[in-house]
Parts: C-alpha cells; structure tokens; sequence
C-alpha cells in the first residue's frame, strides 16, 4: 500500500494560505516605523505646549491644525495618488516630515520655542500625513492582491495600533520628560528609517490613464463615485461622526489626565502608558478580527465596535479612576480595530483601483475632516461647561451611532462585494 501515498497531498500545505511577500514586508516595516513616530509626536506635542500654556483652547488648537489638511487637504491628496507613482509620494511624505520636526527640535535646543511655530509644524506634518496615509491605503492591493486584503489589513493594523498607541505614547512622554528636543528628534529619525525600508517596497504603482484629466474632473469621479455608493457613503458618515466624538474627547484628556490638580493626577509618562491601553485592545482586535467576523458575522461585528466607541469616549464622564478608564480605553481600543479591518477590506474590494486615491481620500474627507470640528468642539465646551461635559455628551454622540446600523446585515455587504467583481 506504500504506492498509495503520493495520490493524497499534504493536508496543511493544501490549506496553507498563500504568503504576503516580501514586498508586503518591507511596506509593513515602513508603516510600523511611520506609526511609531505618529505615536511618539502624539504624546509629546500636547506635553510639549502644556509646558509653554494652560490654556485647554490653545492646546486643543495644536490638535485642530494637525488634523485641518484632512479636511482642506484629502481631496488633492487622493487625485495626486491616482495621477502619480503612491510609493514616491509616500516617500516625499516622510522626508518632509523628518525635516520638519528635525528643524523643530534645532529650534528648541537654541531655546527659541514658543507655542507659535508649533502650530505651523503641526500643520505641514498633518499635510505630510495626508498624503502618506492616502497613499498606504491605495498601494496595498497592488502590493498583496484582493484576496490576501483582510489578513494584509489586519497584519498593517496591528503593527501600524501597537506602535502608534502602545510603544509610541509611552515612549513620548519618557522623552517629554527628558527634552522637547528629543521628543522631536526621534520621530524625525524613525521617519528616516522608514524612508529606507519603503525603498525596498520594489515596482511601479502608478495607474494608468486612459485619457488626460484634469484634477478638478478627477476629484469629482471620485467623490461621485463614493456619494452614489450607499455604502461606502454610509460608513464614513458614521466615521466622521466617530472621529468627532473621540478627537473632541481626546484632545482635552491631557487636563483630565496629567499633574496633581488634574482628576486622575497621573504623570507624563504615566499619561503615555494610559494611552497604551487603547493600543493594546486594538492589537488584540487586530490579530482576531477574522475571528470576531466569523463568530459574530460583519455586521454585528460593527455594531459590538460601536457600543466599545461609547465606552471609549464616555467613561471619563462616570469615573476617574485609571484602572477602569484604562479597561475602557482597552475594550475601545478592540472594537476600532475590528471596525477598522472589516471596513477598510471592503472600500478597498468594491473600488476600483483607478479610482482608489480619490475613493479613500472622499472618504477620509468624510470620516477624518471631522477632527479638527472635534478638536475645536472639545476645547470649547471644556471651556464652557468643564472636561464632564465633553465627555459625557461625546459618549452619548457615539453610542448615537448605532441607530444607522440597523438595517445593515451580511447580505448586504456580500450583495457589494459581489457587483464589484461583476464590473470589474
């Protein structure tokens, strides 16, 4: 019977699904390094102006001009990714970047700092980011395929979480804690790095144009494209409703959060290790969002994401005590996630390539343009009515957001997927 074995293959191999390639890899090595620098300049930025006011509107203004060219900026973004080569462009993006707060934190050690040119950095890295992040989202199809997208996003989001929410606020505030300087010059190098990395990611991933198209036409496709797309339309709505609530939340966190006065009376480093909750539930989410869309399906996996948002951003309203605040940033910080890599895998199936740039930056236009509204939201009420009430509306603004998942359910979304590849 001896002759017998070779008719039947080897089970594991037969199921193995197929590897991400080295290229997958390399891109992978580069975002993780550029998240760990976003991470980093999270933390320290806020810490950094808490050194030169106490002002919660001014600080809230640093958030507001960091995230602004989400909403001035994402549309041209996303036109110049479909009209020019998105690895060059990601890779001008972080030289940018590294030359910005590398001249920043020059500027610092000559002792010539003030809250001022922090809001013109902030601006430029935020324009910086827009271009980077609109990018990283279109290449990714070309560098795995669509059918390798879900376990490509959730290996990305993971690494991309860990280091911008779990090593990078941690990390921030030790810095913080030994210079503003430093606290910018080692996101300047961790950009640098990742610029070498990204020059290992080889190939050419520009598009091809039938016909020459100005960018207003361009912008317009897309955003047509995106508008008529019920569901595409519908999830960045309710993202940017999100966004909102949490940056409103967050950007008011460090007076909540930081010195003695403070409710939770925590320390800079100790604000930065708080962050690493929310860090770790998205890994957690991350590396299990397969799983939680098979045990739950997709479309409960969504609405579970949304109740964790509510805890995410409400919970400070109830309590100020770090442990619980922490298991709340840990349980939000595993439904961003899930949300994440089933919403981003399905934007980039049902759109087409050609038209991926601009797709992804109408939709970040939609879900992220919100922010700095957020920032500017968060800063005014903290203003007004005292850090509770930012809190306490905010969470209640997420949890509102279940009310437009209602009628969504798998069907639906395998109904999308399905027209996508029949056009295509």
């Amino acid at each position: 019977m001896t002759n017998d074995t070779p008719l039947r293959p080897d089970p594991p191999r037969a199921f193995r699904p197929a590897p991400l390639g080295a290229r997958f890899w390399n891109l992978w090595t580069s975002s993780t390094l550029s998240n760990l620098a976003d991470g980093v300049l999270k933390v320290a930025l806020p810490l950094a102006a808490l050194r030169l006011t106490d002002s919660p509107l001014l600080i809230a203004g640093l958030t507001f001009a960091l995230t602004l060219p989400w909403l001035l900026f994402s549309l041209p973004a996303g036109a110049l990714a479909d009209r020019l080569d998105r690895r060059r462009l990601m890779l001008g993006a972080n030289i940018a970047r590294a030359l910005l707060l590398g001249g920043t934190a020059l500027a610092l050690v000559l002792e010539l700092g003030s809250i001022w040119p922090l809001y013109a950095v902030a601006l430029g890295i935020g324009v910086c980011e827009t271009l980077y992040d609109t990018s990283a989202q279109s290449i990714l199809p070309r560098v795995v395929g669509r059918d390798r997208l879900p376990r490509a996003n959730g290996r990305l989001h993971a690494a991309e979480l860990t280091a911008n929410q779990f090593v990078g606020p941690p990390l921030g505030g030790l810095l913080v804690a030994l210079g503003a300087a430093a606290a910018f010059a080692a996101p300047a190098a961790l950009w640098l790095v990742a610029v070498g990395a990204l020059l290992c990611v080889r190939g050419r991933f520009g598009t091809v144009r039938s016909s020459p198209t100005t960018m207003r036409a361009d912008i317009a496709e897309g955003l047509r494209f995106l508008w008529r797309h019920r569901l595409l339309r519908s999830f960045a709505v309710m993202v940017g409703v999100s966004n909102f609530g949490s940056n409103a939340a967050f950007t008011v966190m460090v007076l909540f959060a930081v010195g003695p006065a403070s409710p939770m009376g925590l320390s800079e480093p100790g604000y930065g290790v708080l962050m690493t909750a929310v860090a770790a539930g998205s890994l957690l989410g991350a590396l299990f969002a397969s799983r939680v869309e098979g045990l739950l399906g997709r479309a409960w996996a969504l609405r579970a994401s949304v109740l964790t948002f509510g805890v995410l951003v409400g919970l400070p309203a109830l309590t100020a005590d770090p442990y619980m605040i922490a298991g709340g940033f840990f349980l939000g910080g595993v439904g961003i996630a899930v949300w994440n890599v089933i919403t981003v895998s399905l934007r980039q199936r049902i759109t087409p390539d050609s038209m991926l740039g601009r797709v992804n930056s109408g939709y970040r236009l939609l879900a992220w343009g919100t922010m700095p509204l957020g920032a500017v939201a968060g800063g005014l009420l903290a203003e007004l009515f005292g850090l509770t009430a930012v809190f306490a509306s905010m969470g209640l603004l997420s949890l509102s957001l279940l009310a437009g998942l209602v009628r969504l359910d798998d069907a639906t979304l395998e109904a999308a997927e399905r027209e996508a590849d029949g056009h295509g």
